[in-house]
């Protein structure tokens, strides 16, 4: 029969073999979890890791994009500057060149054409015809008088201008016929194709 103390030794023994076992498995154990949140933060660090390459690819693209279409917009915008340049400095001569008209040999039949159109625009039978100096020494107001069955006069002369303002009812009716309100009136539908004139372009 065993002693009490080889009983106690065996117990004791037992005891550590089973409390080793538990360690090892508590090792193991540990060993599994810490390696599955190693591999759990590799797997995020490399989520997080693209998806800042991934945002700063699309900044870069955007930033891209963006001074590329900045670019487009000033060398559209200088090219429309230029072009409005030029466009002004060919009206500001064509509006310095109107005085020569009223010296062309056809001058009376164009002042005709001026005051009549003026005359018609106004549906008036009585009016009052200012025209500058140039301008009255051409124009036979008789003639436009009897062509249109009214009763037409010279007003003041016109200081500014070549041609003929006319006016009717006292003042009331109006209409700027001379050549430079005339120019004015055109100069809009006339910028494209004085610019495609420029250019070389067929109108």
């Amino acid at each position: 029969m065993k002693s009490e103390e080889e009983d106690i030794e065996l117990l004791a023994r037992a005891i550590m073999t089973e409390a080793r076992e538990e360690a090892e498995r508590l090792q193991v154990e540990a060993r599994e979890k810490a390696e599955a949140i190693r591999r759990r933060a590799q797997e995020q660090a490399q989520a997080e890791r693209k998806a800042v390459l991934d945002q700063a690819r699309q900044d870069a693209d955007r930033l891209r994009s963006q001074s590329s279409a900045t670019s487009l917009l000033k060398s559209r915008s200088a090219q429309l500057e230029k072009r409005e340049k030029i466009l002004n400095e060919v009206f500001d001569e064509a509006r310095k060149q109107l005085k020569t008209v009223a010296k062309r040999p056809d001058y009376s039949t164009i002042a005709a054409m001026l005051a009549r159109e003026a005359l018609i625009q106004l549906k008036v039978t009585e009016a009052e015809v200012q025209a500058d100096e140039s301008t009255q020494k051409v124009l036979k107001l008789d003639e436009l008088s009897r062509e249109l069955n009214g009763k037409f006069s010279f007003g003041k002369k016109l200081e500014e201008g070549t041609g003929v303002v006319v006016s009717a009812a006292d003042g009331k009716l109006y209409y700027d016929n001379s050549l430079e309100t005339r120019l004015n009136r055109l100069q809009g539908a006339l910028r494209s194709s004085v610019y495609k004139v420029l250019m070389g372009e067929k109108v």
